[in-house]
């Protein structure tokens, strides 16, 4: 097993620092996912510190996937906005990140479903640096027996000098395809506790037991690699201020969709509102 430790300012670098790191130090291991002619994996345990998760520049331009693609997972994980996608028995999804955190259910329960973030903040309001302000996702008498178990297990939170740190724990992470979305949705949703217990935001800890580059991809990584390679500091991330058309695009195709519940269509369209505001 190898095992990598990432201390940097921003999350673009350090999401990039700790992607390189994988690539050249990691392990070799084949995967439940390989097809037969798929080289091992690439893999290592890692903890990826953020000193300054809100600073600028917080996006990186080689990240796979597009600015829209990040506003919707970012709405899917602050505000469940495809919750009513979970639908198991019928082969839709099994859970979503918000279901798990926000509407927890223990099997036999007659109490209804466990706000675990509302738990969170009034214990953090309550006492700031309490150990025990977490909120879990695996669910052992559910994942252990599904396809799709969840990759992200916990968030913790902890208030030190007036600011709200968090540290994420993850089984299982696909460093280049799905890190960065879900290191910035997670900030994203530590920006939204700190508001709510009356605190600035700290600083982000991402531990994964698994943070792997798969091999089926290792042709479209160099292409990541030649970036890194090439382009200066400044020409591999944006400001925010970049992205504000394409979260508001995104916004926008999240609204286009006609099953979409009205309480989180309203969600969407607050957050619309707040980014034209800001144009």
């Amino acid at each position: 097993m190898k095992t990598i430790h990432v201390v940097e300012r921003t999350l673009p670098v350090a999401w990039e620092r700790a992607v390189v790191a994988c690539w050249e130090q990691g392990e070799r291991f084949a995967t439940q996912y390989d097809g037969p002619d798929d080289p091992n994996s690439r893999d290592v345990a890692a903890m990826i510190h953020v000193t300054e998760p809100l600073a600028e520049p917080r996006l990186h331009r080689a990240f796979p996937g597009g600015l829209e693609d990040l506003e919707k997972y970012r709405a899917e994980v602050l505000y469940g906005v495809h919750d009513h996608w979970i639908a198991p028995d019928e082969g839709k999804w099994e859970y979503t990140y918000h279901e798990r955190l926000f509407r927890y259910t223990l099997p036999g329960s007659n109490n209804g479903p466990i706000n675990q973030i509302d738990a969170c903040v009034e214990q953090l309001k309550a006492c700031g640096y309490t150990r025990r302000a977490q909120a879990v996702t695996w669910k052992a008498w559910e994942d252990l027996g599904i396809g799709d178990p969840a990759c992200l297990q916990r968030l913790w939170f902890r208030v030190e000098r007036g600011r709200l740190n968090m540290i994420i724990h993850m089984r299982s992470n696909d460093a280049y395809k799905a890190a960065f979305m879900n290191m910035y949705a997670f900030v994203e949703l530590q920006a939204q506790v700190a508001q709510r217990v009356g605190v600035e935001v700290g600083e982000y800890c991402h531990i994964a037991d698994s943070f792997h580059i798969y091999g089926s991809y290792f042709d479209e990584f160099e292409g990541f690699l030649k970036t890194v390679k090439n382009r200066s500091p400044e020409d591999r991330v944006w400001d925010s201020a970049f992205a504000r058309e394409m979260f508001v695009e995104g916004c926008d195709m999240l609204l286009g969709e006609a099953d979409m519940p009205a309480d989180r269509q309203e969600c969407v369209r607050a957050r619309r509102a707040q980014l034209a505001a800001t144009a």
